[in-house]
């Protein structure tokens, strides 16, 4: 009886509760536990991956060199004349990583007639800087020298890349010219040079030195990757050989910097006041691209820089800046 009584109170009850939680605002019904930065970065991550192209590149594992890192895919738009190019250069610290393109960058590029190449260079791992930096700028001339079959305009051509790619891309946009018009290697005849760069996540020098300054009291200077790249102790930065100093400036993109450089797109998933708690968080830093668009503003070259921004927000971006920069007949 007791069963029943109590059983009987349950229904009576339930339409009052359901009436009630009906009756609290969306917002606390849709409440969500705030994400940590590291997990906020974790989360990009996963939602890159999934978005990366699906599409066949027109040539798959084309090899710009070598080594068996030494590769490329390209995706090339249906056109009549030359096309602009846009390649995407990987992150994942030097350590690891593989070409992608996200595949709204990739649709964006292709509808307006831009053709894309992503690629693969040697990982710190087995080769220490400044070898990928090599790797980058081989791919750029490697490009340029497949222009005539691939039907690619050398004169216009971008790159882009998040996180270590991106430093990869700005080393790119603002490194003098590799090229050797005497060379016996057709390839490295070419020039490196490019038209404009966007970057996520990017970093603007790799200088452990100059980290130190920039994040006080952290240890971003001493991210793990920067200790493989260039194979030193960073607890004994400031007793290292000369050579090693010469590198740190040889490989970041900021002491390279003239008035004759390109344009600049950079995307940060952090804000200018998030707390650097971890290496992950400072590395990543919209500082590095503030410290960047001070100078470059002083040198009259564009620079925009984004913060608070996700990688959604980087591709949309993107493809809208490579539109203005490579087809500027659409401005």
């Amino acid at each position: 009886m007791k069963l029943k009584v109590f059983s009987l109170c349950v229904l009576l009850l339930l339409p009052a509760t359901l009436t009630a939680q009906e009756a609290q605002p969306a917002s606390d019904a849709q409440a969500q536990p705030q994400r940590s930065p590291r997990q906020q970065a974790r989360e990009e991550r996963r939602r890159n991956r999934n978005r990366a192209a699906t599409q066949t590149p027109t040539h798959a594992d084309v090899h710009y060199g070598p080594h068996e890192r030494q590769v490329l895919d390209v995706w090339l738009a249906p056109s009549d004349k030359p096309t602009p190019l846009l390649v995407c250069i990987h992150g994942g610290g030097f350590r690891g990583g593989s070409k992608y393109v996200p595949a709204d960058v990739l649709k964006g590029c292709i509808d307006a007639g831009i053709s894309v190449a992503a690629i693969n260079y040697r990982l710190s791992g087995v080769a220490k800087a400044p070898a990928q930096f090599e790797d980058a700028a081989r791919a750029i001339q490697f490009l340029r020298h497949k222009a005539k079959e691939w039907n690619l305009d050398p004169t216009r051509i971008a790159a882009i890349g998040n996180s270590a790619g991106a430093g990869l891309s700005l080393w790119l946009g603002f490194h003098d010219d590799v090229a050797k018009p005497d060379s016996d290697d057709p390839v490295l005849r070419q020039s490196s040079r490019l038209t404009c760069v966007s970057v996520f996540n990017g970093q603007s020098t790799y200088d452990p030195r100059v980290l130190r300054e920039w994040f006080p009291g952290t240890d971003t200077y001493k991210h793990p990757a920067l200790a493989q790249l260039y194979d030193v102790n960073l607890d004994d930065l400031d007793n290292l050989p000369q050579e090693k100093y010469r590198l740190f400036e040889e490989t970041s993109a900021l002491p390279h910097l003239t008035r004759d450089d390109v344009p600049v797109l950079m995307v940060y998933l952090h804000d200018y006041d998030t707390p650097i708690r971890n290496v992950g968080i400072g590395i990543h830093h919209p500082k590095f691209g503030k410290e960047l668009k001070d100078r470059m503003d002083k040198l009259g070259i564009p620079c925009e820089v984004h913060v608070n921004s996700n990688r959604d927000v980087w591709g949309r971006l993107t493809v809208e800046f490579a539109k203005k920069h490579l087809l500027p007949q659409q401005q």
